[in-house]
């Protein structure tokens, strides 16, 4: 009978994409972090992938949410109309990443992270693990009309929430133990006549539809339901976000830990 081969890591993180509401991603590692619990390999789409490579860098989790305490939407992009692909370019949000992270490659993170992204012009998910840090972050969190997609070796990528929001797929097979972190559920909705507004509706609809099959894959799954009550791009409640997400994970990791051994 063959032994079934060693993973590579312990335990691994799978955060979601959700724009904003991704700063419960950072509540959600400190309560994590507080149970004495570390990942060994991180996963991340979106917001999630801003959240993990900020973590993985080495940056203290109470560090994390100051960096956007003074910040606003047009310090990570700028209107790119004319352009042609989407409404604004993340070219802001790629010189942050490497700002803040310290690091110009992916690789050179203090933890394996993995970034999931749609490859638009083949409809299908993929993931990086290596390469420039920056632009590998801005893919994952190019929603399709709203930001222009990001050309990588000659291939156009999107966020990875369009087929993909919650990232544990990328990482299943190479962790024993896996912890996804949604980020991402419905929000209230009332129609406006915009193409920007329309663009976020769908990206929503999209990413709440196909994360069942990846939420299965998960040992334990935090799920933040009262983040539906938070817009995709508004910064001013992000403590009220991370709180959320501390609150929903320490309740979550808490009932986990009395029937796991990690």
């Amino acid at each position: 009978m063959q032994s079934t081969p060693e993973k590579p890591y312990k335990l691994g993180i799978a955060l979601s994409g959700g724009g904003a509401r991704g700063f419960a991603h950072i509540g959600a590692l400190k309560a994590i972090d507080e149970a004495g619990l570390k990942p060994d390999v991180i996963a991340g789409v979106s917001a999630g992938s801003i959240a993990g490579v900020l973590y993985a860098a080495g940056n203290p989790l109470d560090d994390i949410l100051p960096m956007f305490t003074d910040t606003k939407f047009s310090d990570f992009c700028k209107l790119a109309i004319r352009d042609g692909g989407g409404l604004f370019k993340l070219n802001g949000l790629k010189k942050f990443i490497v700002n803040k992270t310290g690091v110009e490659r992916l690789e050179d993170l203090k933890i394996p992270t993995y970034i999931g992204v749609t490859d638009f012009d083949n409809g299908v998910a993929a993931e990086f693990h290596d390469g420039p840090i920056g632009e590998r972050v801005a893919a994952s969190c190019s929603i399709p009309i709203v930001f222009q997609p990001i050309k990588i070796d000659g291939v156009n990528y999107v966020d990875g929430g369009v087929l993909r929001n919650l990232p544990a797929w990328i990482i299943r097979d190479k962790c024993e133990k896996l912890i996804g972190i949604n980020c991402s559920p419905l929000t209230t909705y009332r129609y406006k006549k915009s193409i920007y507004d329309v663009a976020l509706r769908s990206y929503n609809l999209m990413a709440k539809s196909n994360q069942t099959p990846d939420m299965e894959m998960c040992d334990l799954v935090i799920k933040t339901p009262d983040l539906a009550a938070y817009q995709v791009f508004n910064l001013k409640d992000i403590r009220k976000v991370y709180l959320s997400g501390y609150a929903a994970a320490h309740k979550a990791i808490k009932e986990w830990l009395k029937t796991t051994e990690l």
